[in-house]
């Protein structure tokens, strides 16, 4: 493996972190989206809100960490990207916003109004978010983000099939996650009929994820036949990984083994990206730039390397305290007493 290489699998790591924590939030303000009335969904949104509340601004983290390793260790396919397809990462990006300020927000008003404003800004923007970035997939995948000084067009690389498959599956994707995620911690509080909900939903949203992706073979041999021989050829093996796993996450879901099935779901998802890397290697952009060309200098990449090590030791820990710590339920808060649960002097 080339210093390249490795740079571009440490930063696949990002990707497929982002992908899966991130997607996971995403998903959970989809179901946000249609919990129902503000009696009837009063339920699932604690749920959510409790759920991706101390995380969910961590989880961009890996998004940042992807750009910057971009960015600074391969600028010929930066350049590119963040030119040729502006739109749709701008749209992205104000989703971010949107959706940031729409969660806090809505926790902090106390008329219905603004509740129901900044409710829908949140759910709304977790459903728009991970379409767009779907869609930046599928242009780079699909090798329509041009190269050549001066050949922008706003629209063309990313309004066309393939991107439009990949925006479809990440929303489908995102849903899936957060359904098994949810479904998890209904049931570590006990929540039977939330359990029952998120089960459902999981089971919903794997089947319509699994169809869109058997539906998208005939899109990809029809639009993008070298990222089709590329899955069918190099990656098949990491997307039969993925079918499988979401075959059994749907098998665990339906026999209640939650914490099983969220481990599936998250193979699933992990396993499919790095089939997409598979698939595209050695191209960066395919079709137009492969690693080693859109690579910085070598002096670049090490030190970079040498940056990215002592940002783990720094980052990573403190993060997977803050994980830990919520799983097991230890960022709870108590408003029993009204004092943050201390006990009065």
């Amino acid at each position: 493996m080339t210093l390249p290489e490795g740079v571009i699998a440490l930063m696949w790591v990002g990707v497929t972190l982002y992908a899966v924590f991130g997607g996971a939030d995403f998903g959970a303000g989809f179901w946000d989206l249609v919990a129902g009335g503000d009696r009837s969904g009063a339920g699932p949104r604690r749920l959510i809100e409790h759920s991706i509340g101390p995380v969910w601004e961590a989880n961009h983290v890996w998004l940042i960490f992807v750009l910057v390793v971009l960015w600074t260790g391969f600028p010929r396919a930066f350049a590119p990207i963040m030119s040729g397809l502006y739109v749709p990462l701008i749209a992205a990006g104000v989703g971010v916003i949107l959706r940031g300020a729409g969660f806090a927000f809505r926790k902090a008003v106390d008329d219905l109004g603004s509740r129901r404003l900044f409710g829908a800004t949140f759910a709304l923007s977790s459903v728009i978010t991970p379409f767009f970035f779907g869609a930046v997939a599928g242009a780079v995948a699909s090798g329509r983000v041009p190269v050549e000084p001066g050949a922008i067009e706003p629209f063309a690389p990313w309004v066309q099939p393939t991107s439009m498959l990949g925006g479809a599956l990440a929303v489908a994707t995102c849903a899936y996650l957060a359904a098994t995620f949810l479904a998890v911690d209904a049931w570590r509080q006990r929540q039977a009929p939330l359990v029952s909900r998120y089960r459902r939903c999981g089971l919903g949203s794997a089947v319509v994820a699994g169809l869109i992706a058997l539906g998208g073979i005939a899109i990809l041999r029809a639009d993008a036949p070298r990222l089709y021989d590329g899955l069918t050829g190099r990656g098949l093996p990491l997307v039969a990984a993925s079918a499988v796993a979401g075959l059994a996450s749907v098998v665990l879901l339906s026999r209640r083994r939650f914490g099983a099935a969220r481990a599936a779901a998250v193979a699933a998802v992990s396993s499919v990206v790095w089939g997409w890397a598979a698939a595209q290697y050695p191209d960066l952009i395919v079709g137009r730039l492969t690693i080693a060309e859109a690579a910085g200098s070598r002096a670049t990449l090490v030190a970079m390397v040498a940056s990215l090590a002592v940002g783990a030791l720094l980052f990573v820990p403190p993060l997977a305290a803050l994980l830990v710590m919520h799983a097991r339920g230890g960022l709870e808060a108590r408003e029993s007493d009204g004092n943050g649960g201390v006990p009065p002097p």
